[in-house]
């Protein structure tokens, strides 16, 4: 259950702190009564000895240490008998000024950079986390508990909104991006690497199996374009010499040092330098992106994007063999080998963290007025009685302490009395 500012918090399990509190609570008090009957008992003989003398100094002694534990306790949480004695009920009396101390506390002793920082490099978390992922049993554990994590956290992103947000964000993106330079650089990289060859030689496979495919078409093409008068032999070989044509540019094109290859080759290179460079081509692609976003195909695929992503994840998630658990095994084995190999990579990533961490120092007096905040709005009495449940069972020990240790002093003292003088 979530707590509201206004309302103390509830702890997680009281009923075993409230018997223990209960069973400490009877303890103190039966020591208590222990020590005032010994002391009552003692009291009526009418001769006492040593001995009874003794007995009666410690019980003595030991209800003085017990009264006074007990309202020394007391005294925190309540008024003792329900009297207004000055200086008690501590804690509702200053639960303001308590907030307000625990927050200072916080912020000197938690949030000082130089506590941050050097309890960062004590933790090691980058390290740490490296070595962890780099057992193989490890990753596997941690991306299991990733592919349980992910349906219950798609499923719980299945609303029309975030659908719609998503198909706007796609488009606004996409609408903002300049397209041309990425697209310059992309052929480049492609005519620098043995990619372009190989990607153009398929190119040239498939038109030269295309064109093999489509003779007798090309061969009806012709007739149907060609003059009555013109026989049907010459539409033929007008075919078979246009096709001829194609296969010796084609066959021109696939030797590595052909001139035409070469040409081809550089009127890529010069269309990627102007994709780069030139505003005019820039124009004409920002222009043909925004009459493709602006055809209603384009714009139902981007709005049913999410759909098909979150079912295909879906989908693959509940496979026995799931290639989504298996990436996030390896992508975490081969991160924790990755990082725990390198230390420049994990003093980066320390250092990250270390600035994240800092960057709540300038906060800090902010924080600490939010806890004074937060406690001036809870309840007195209820704070109170909070934690008393929780130290109420370690404070009946102090009145224990004060009974026992009441005892032993006060028979000291009877014999130091006795015998000493």
């Amino acid at each position: 259950m979530q707590t509201k500012i206004g309302e103390s918090p509830a702890l997680e399990d009281e009923a075993p702190l409230r018997r223990a509190l209960r069973q400490s609570r009877m303890l103190a008090t039966g020591l208590l009564a222990l020590a005032a009957a010994v002391f009552l008992g003692s009291s009526a003989v009418p001769h006492p000895g040593v001995w009874i003398g003794l007995v009666h100094a410690g019980a003595e002694a030991a209800l003085v240490g017990g009264l006074a534990d007990w309202f020394a306790v007391t005294a925190l949480f309540r008024h003792p008998l329900g009297l207004p004695i000055p200086r008690t009920a501590i804690i509702p009396k200053n639960k303001d000024r308590i907030g307000a101390g625990l927050g200072q506390f916080v912020e000197r002793n938690f949030l000082a950079p130089t506590i941050l920082a050097a309890k960062l490099a004590d933790l090691a978390p980058v390290r740490h986390a490296a070595a962890f992922l780099a057992v193989p049993e490890n990753a596997r554990s941690v991306a299991a508990w990733a592919a349980a994590a992910l349906p219950a956290l798609i499923r719980s992103l299945e609303d029309r909104a975030l659908r719609e947000f998503v198909a706007r964000s796609l488009q606004a993106q996409l609408g903002a991006a300049e397209l041309a330079p990425a697209l310059g650089h992309l052929i480049a990289l492609l005519t620098r690497s043995g990619a372009y060859d190989a990607l153009f030689d398929r190119t040239l496979e498939a038109a030269h199996a295309a064109l093999a495919a489509n003779a007798d078409r090309l061969d009806a093409m012709v007739a149907e374009r060609s003059r009555w008068w013109i026989p049907r032999t010459i539409d033929r070989r007008i075919a078979a010499t246009l096709i001829a044509g194609i296969e010796d540019v084609l066959a021109e094109l696939r030797r590595p040092e052909s001139e035409a290859r070469l040409g081809f080759r550089a009127a890529v290179e010069r269309l990627a330098q102007d994709l780069v460079e030139s505003p005019q081509w820039r124009r004409r692609v920002a222009a043909m992106k925004a009459r493709l976003l602006e055809q209603k195909e384009v714009q139902a695929w981007l709005a049913a994007s999410w759909d098909r992503l979150r079912d295909v994840v879906l989908a693959d998630l509940a496979a026995p063999a799931s290639h989504t658990r298996a990436a996030l095994e390896t992508g975490f084995a081969s991160l924790g080998r990755a990082l725990a190999a390198d230390e420049a990579m994990q003093q980066r990533i320390h250092a990250g963290l270390e600035h994240i961490a800092l960057a709540v120092v300038p906060w800090r007096g902010q924080i600490a007025a939010l806890i004074a905040e937060v406690v001036r709005s809870w309840d007195a009495g209820t704070v109170a009685a909070r934690l008393e449940l929780a130290l109420g069972n370690d404070l009946q020990y102090i009145r224990m302490n004060g009974t026992l240790v009441g005892a032993c002093v006060g028979c000291v003292l009877f014999l130091v009395a006795r015998f000493a003088f």
